[in-house]
């Protein structure tokens, strides 16, 4: 059982930045692989970004050079640093855990990015 709760979303205008956190359960975070998906009205979720155990990353080429996550093992935190925000990435963003021995991954409730004028 793993609870992953999201928090940093809010309004900003074209061209700002945001820093996503999500804060998870289990006191071997260090082994769980994290991302952050989002899903817009109407569209199917999708990946932004991925963080393994061992540091590698992985972006939707839609945010590359804009986005950077990263994670502080020693506070179960998974962050996305959110720059140069567009419109287009107006969403819900998710925070999602995963491990080789796990039945299921694990979701986050989401939190609201809103890019506008």
């Amino acid at each position: 059982q793993v609870q992953l709760v999201e928090s940093g979303g809010g309004l900003v205008q074209p061209g700002g930045s945001l820093r996503l956190s999500c804060v998870a359960s289990g006191s071997i975070f260090s082994s769980y692989t994290m991302a952050w998906y989002r899903q817009a009205p109407g569209k199917q979720r999708e990946l932004v970004a991925g963080i393994g155990s061992g540091g590698f990353r992985n972006y939707a080429d839609s945010v590359k050079g804009r986005f950077t996550i990263s994670r502080d093992n020693a506070k179960n935190t998974v962050y996305l640093q959110m720059n140069s925000l567009e419109p287009e990435d107006t969403a819900v963003y998710y925070c999602k855990a995963s491990a080789l021995n796990w039945r299921n991954d694990y979701w986050g409730q989401g939190t609201q990015v809103t890019v506008s004028s």
